[in-house]
């Protein structure tokens, strides 16, 4: 198959120079790509109802013939409404089509066609809306549906890529080879491609996608595994020994089992092999990953290097120095704050303690990795809340030292299935336990009508000492009816229900300045509300509130929800979270209760997984991936049989460049091209 990716796709029959144009919209050049450009839904016409069996709205498919001429009406804005009449032998029924002028031209009068479409009802009767139609000789088969542009309806894609199969030769080279194929009960790669595009049923197009679905995750695996090997590199950072544990005897509260297998993970890491460490630390909110990387950061200081935590923003590296400073208290290692905010001299005192080796561990932010800034050795470079920073802003940190030793430290659980794909340059530590001291956060979902009741218990909280965070989803007014904006919803607070309780306000419009000012005011609790936006959700350590209130809690995802609550539950006193919601669809109120029903990170992951998908963990794109065609991560069951598969191949052929992979390592070079990374280099 290989020569039909260098084959154009105006070779086929039909695909003249201007359709190869809008093919190429849709970033299908060659005929290769045609072929796996998969339909990205399907109409199942085998199962056909009769006209009056029709009684309720629903998608059908019916066999019909035309019994009128099509007429058509002119819309304002000059669209056209085209209607006709069909009938079979137990009823008659309306269709109608919008702004196909050339309907009249496709359908003959008194001719037979299968039509696939919505029925819907009102007091005219009913009627078949936009329906896809074939002469019956087409058949009752499953028709592809494709993503299409101007131009390129679905059908003239559905042709043009039976032409691309047939130019398939009978016998294709299959990336998977046949030992894996058998184990694992995947059909061979020319079928799968065949009955993906037209499958002739409903078993042949599971068979078809669970063997490309299974490839495509395979090779991103392995994708990603040949760029973690490919990172490794030497560290002039050779740490000898270990002092987790006499770190470990200077706390005064016991570490659980979690964080000391994550620290034994980095220090095996360091300890036992020549390259560098990578190594991501995920735990949920306020598991301990803090204690965790200031252990690490000790046995480093030990060996005789230096460390830095980068934190996001500067109210939270002033937070980290703070517990550092406790932790590390009459150890002897110094410690330091650099932040851009802070006065020329006391940064000048700060990089001088860097360059000379008096400073051993400085916690700091984006000052860390501005060129001003050198390290006498870099031992250790430690991240927090890795999404906030990309790939270029680690590596720079990491250029401070002789490939220094990476702990990169998260608190957004991600489904371990899915995170061995997504940090595939990373290994992976979980701390999937919380201290023993740690209180649950009480949640509970309302509808909008309790408001006053909250208010309420607000006010009793603040009466007792403590202050609480009232989050919005949006800024700006009138974006989504019903939806109050950030700014008017506190605006009403201090006006109507709270004014003589000082309330702050805080979201993404303010300048970084105005926001970090009125954070560190409620982290001195001289406001005792904070009206807010997401900007809170990884955000400033608060342990004096208890109470977290999220206003059209429907309109986050889970993990999200997850993370605001985190906000919360950080001191002794017991924390609630209340999120209110006037939607009552089922799948909400499905969703919300899995936020009152646990505190667990993990299983809140997952279930966010199975019903949004990993946008949520990444936002659009953000994760970094090549573009997948057919495959998604909100799959778990695929995901763990690639990750099976994966393991298989590696351990049976040992290594990537083994020739009778030469196939696979193809269609590698070809996932990470397309989402422009490069891994066998």
């Amino acid at each position: 198959m290989p020569s039909l990716y260098r084959t154009p796709v105006s070779a086929l029959t039909g695909v003249g120079k201007k359709r190869a144009e809008l093919f190429e919209k849709l970033g299908v050049s060659s005929v290769g790509e045609l072929i796996n450009y998969y339909p990205r839904s399907y109409e199942d016409w085998s199962a056909v109802t009769a006209i009056a069996d029709i009684q309720e709205e629903g998608t059908y498919c019916i066999r019909a013939t035309v019994g009128t001429a099509v007429s058509n009406a002119v819309l304002y804005g000059g669209r056209i409404l085209s209607r006709t009449t069909v009938y079979d032998d137990s009823g008659t029924l309306k269709l109608v089509f919008f702004n196909n002028r050339y309907i009249s031209q496709m359908l003959a009068y008194g001719a037979e066609y299968f039509f696939f479409g919505k029925i819907t009802i009102d007091t005219h009767g009913s009627q078949m809306v936009a329906p896809t139609f074939a002469p019956v000789s087409a058949g009752t088969r499953i028709h592809p549906i494709y993503r299409q542009t101007a131009g390129l309806s679905s059908n003239i894609i559905a042709s043009a890529v039976q032409k691309a199969l047939d130019m398939l030769p009978e016998t294709i080279g299959d990336p998977l080879p046949e030992l894996i194929r058998r184990k694992y009960g995947l059909c061979g790669l020319r079928q799968a491609l065949c009955d993906i595009h037209s499958p002739k049923n409903t078993e042949a197009l599971e068979a078809a996608r669970r063997r490309l679905v299974t490839e495509e995750l395979v090779v991103l695996n392995l994708g990603m595994r040949s760029i973690r090997e490919h990172s490794r590199t030497l560290s002039g950072a050779r740490i000898g020994r270990d002092f987790s544990a006499e770190f470990e005897t200077l706390l005064p509260f016991l570490l659980t089992n979690a964080q000391k297998r994550a620290i034994a993970d980095c220090v095996r890491d360091m300890t036992e092999k020549p390259s560098q460490m990578n190594r991501l630390v995920q735990g949920d909110v306020g598991s301990g990953k803090t204690a965790v990387a200031a252990s690490v950061c000790y046995t480093v200081i030990q060996n005789g290097f230096q460390a830095a935590f980068m934190a996001p923003t500067e109210i939270l590296a002033a937070q980290h120095f703070e517990t550092f400073q406790k932790l590390l208290e009459g150890t002897g290692v110094s410690v330091a704050l650099l932040t851009g905010s802070m006065k020329e001299s006391e940064k000048k005192r700060v990089r001088k303690g860097l360059e000379d080796g008096s400073v051993q561990l400085v916690i700091g932010t984006h000052a860390l990795i501005t060129d001003k800034t050198a390290f006498h050795a870099l031992g250790l470079a430690v991240t927090d809340e890795q999404h906030r920073f990309g790939v270029a802003q680690r590596a720079k940190l990491l250029s401070k030292g002789d490939n220094p030793h990476l702990l990169v430290m998260s608190a957004t659980p991600i489904p371990r299935t899915l995170g061995l794909i997504i940090f595939g340059d990373l290994d992976i530590s979980v701390i999937d336990e919380l201290p023993p001291n740690r209180k649950p956060v009480r949640t509970v979902m309302l509808p909008g009508s309790q408001r006053g009741r909250i208010y309420r218990f607000i006010r009793e909280e603040v009466g007792k000492g403590r202050q609480a965070y009232i989050v919005c989803p949006l800024v700006e007014e009138g974006e989504l009816t019903g939806v109050a904006s950030a700014e008017e919803y506190a605006a009403e607070l201090m006006l109507k229900h709270f004014p003589d309780i000082p309330v702050g306000i805080v979201h993404g419009k303010l300048k970084p300045a105005e926001k970090e000012a009125v954070m560190d005011g409620f982290a001195k609790n001289e406001y005792k509300i904070l009206v807010a936006t997401t900007v809170i959700e990884v955000g400033v350590d608060v342990p004096n509130a208890s109470v977290m209130m999220i206003e059209n809690a429907e309109r986050f995802g889970l993990s999200q929800l997850h993370q605001l609550r985190g906000r919360v539950g950080r001191g002794e006193a017991q924390s609630f979270c209340v999120l209110i919601s006037d939607n009552g669809g089922a799948v909400t109120r499905r969703r919300l209760e899995v936020m009152c029903s646990t505190n667990d990170g993990f299983r809140i992951a997952d279930e966010d997984l199975k019903m949004r998908g990993p946008g949520d963990f990444f936002g659009e794109r953000q994760h970094g991936l090549p573009q997948l065609a057919i495959a998604d991560f909100a799959e778990t069951k695929s995901l763990e049989l690639s990750q099976k598969i994966a393991d298989d191949i590696m351990m049976i052929y040992h290594d990537l460049r083994n020739d009778e992979l030469r196939l696979l390592n193809a269609e590698i070079d070809r996932l990470f091209d397309r989402g422009g990374h490069n891994t066998m280099n």
